[in-house]
């Protein structure tokens, strides 16, 4: 990829009640804003909410048209069922961009913060305030879709190896980052 070629990046922040999206493109090194919102769904039954999710990715992806997606991982948190959940519209969302035949690339919570605030442990009002400004917008986006156009950022600085975050040699353990990386030519 040379500086003057533009990627449009769906970023997603998955839910079962709301899944955030946001769209990007990356320009070199400039990044700009295209669109972003909420799907959301209702009480009903799991198939239906699912069903709801793959379909408003796909209407995304069919109005914005974007080459590669970045989704955030899901973490194991204290109730298995939420967990479960979670992962289950983490599928949905997998589902609907490679059904469109959309690369895909996952980031943890850690991740994504690092990249757009700085700091692993930045708080969801950081988060929403730095995409605000990274992106040069008017408001405050909703916080799902702030997550979901973070999770973009982070692909189009990381994932495309443009402060590329340094991650080779750790593991991820409940969402965070642990070991030490392995030193380039270090020997095992």
């Amino acid at each position: 990829m040379n500086a003057t070629d533009t990627i449009r990046i769906l970023g997603i922040d998955p839910g079962l009640r709301v899944t955030g999206f946001g769209v990007l493109e990356k320009t070199g090194s400039k990044l700009n804003y295209i669109t972003s919102g909420c799907i959301k769904t209702s009480n009903g039954e799991l198939p239906a909410r699912i069903k709801t999710i793959v379909d408003g990715l796909a209407e995304v992806i069919g109005d914005n048209a974007p080459v590669q997606v970045a989704v955030e991982k899901v973490f194991v948190n204290v109730n298995p069922q939420s967990t479960l959940l979670l992962g289950q519209a983490r599928g949905a969302a997998i589902c609907a961009a490679v059904m469109h035949h959309l690369p895909v690339s996952e980031y943890t919570a850690l991740q994504v913060k690092q990249a757009v605030v700085g700091n692993g442990h930045a708080k969801k009002e950081q988060v929403q305030e730095m995409v605000k400004r990274l992106l040069r917008l008017a408001g405050d986006p909703n916080p799902d879709a702030a997550d979901a156009l973070a999770c973009a950022i982070c692909h189009a600085h990381g994932g495309q190896g443009l402060g590329r975050l340094a991650t080779a040699g750790y593991r991820v353990r409940r969402g965070r980052l642990i070991g030490s990386p392995r030193l380039v030519g270090e020997k095992k």
